[in-house]
C-alpha cells in the first residue's frame, strides 16, 4: 500500500526547513550565484509565514518531506510588477509521476486564492506541460539569469465580498 501524503505548512523552526532549503539550492542554487546553502536556509526560513504570502509548504510521507513549493511575493529580481509568485516546487526524484507537485501547486492556489489573489505567477524551463494542465497560461518567453524560461499566469475569480 502506497504511504499517504500531506500537504503542510511550514514554520520557520520546522526540522525541515534545512533539508527544502538544500534541495531547492542544488535545483536551482546556479540562478543566484554567490548564494551559499546556509544563506538558502535562512531567506527559506523567513519564506515560512502564518498564512498568504510568504508560505512554503512540504510533501510529507510519514514524517519525512517529499516536495515542496512556496508562495512568494518576488521570484524575479527584474519583474517586480508581477507579484505573488508560485516558486520551488520541487519533488524527490523518487517520489515524481505520483501527483505530488500537482497538490502542492493546488495547495499553494488555494493559499494564495483565499488570500485574495486573483493572479499569480511563477516561471519554469520545462514543466509548461504540467503547469497547462492545472490551467497556467504562457505570459512571457525570455532569457532570465542566462536560461531559457516561461513566465506563466494562473488567474482567479474572487468572489466580491460585501461592503460596509
Amino acid at each position: 500500500m502506497e504511504e499517504r501524503i500531506r500537504i503542510v505548512r511550514m514554520t520557520g523552526d520546522s526540522p525541515h526547513v534545512a533539508t527544502l532549503a538544500a534541495w531547492t539550492h542544488d535545483a536551482w542554487g546556479h540562478l543566484h550565484p554567490g548564494r551559499d546553502v546556509e544563506t538558502a536556509i535562512e531567506l527559506l526560513r523567513g519564506e515560512c509565514g502564518p498564512a498568504g504570502v510568504p508560505s512554503v509548504f512540504a510533501a510529507l510521507a510519514g514524517n519525512t518531506p517529499v516536495g515542496t513549493a512556496s508562495l512568494v511575493s518576488d521570484d524575479m529580481s527584474d519583474r517586480l510588477d508581477l507579484t505573488p509568485w508560485l516558486a520551488s516546487v520541487f519533488v524527490l526524484p523518487a517520489w515524481r509521476g505520483r501527483g505530488i507537485a500537482s497538490r502542492l501547486v493546488q495547495r499553494v492556489e488555494e493559499e494564495a486564492r483565499t488570500q485574495g489573489h486573483g493572479h499569480f505567477y511563477l516561471y519554469t524551463p520545462d514543466q509548461q506541460p504540467l503547469y497547462r494542465r492545472l490551467g497556467w497560461r504562457d505570459l512571457e518567453e525570455r532569457v532570465y539569469r542566462g536560461e531559457a524560461v516561461t513566465i506563466m499566469c494562473r488567474e482567479f475569480a474572487i468572489p466580491n465580498t460585501p461592503a460596509g
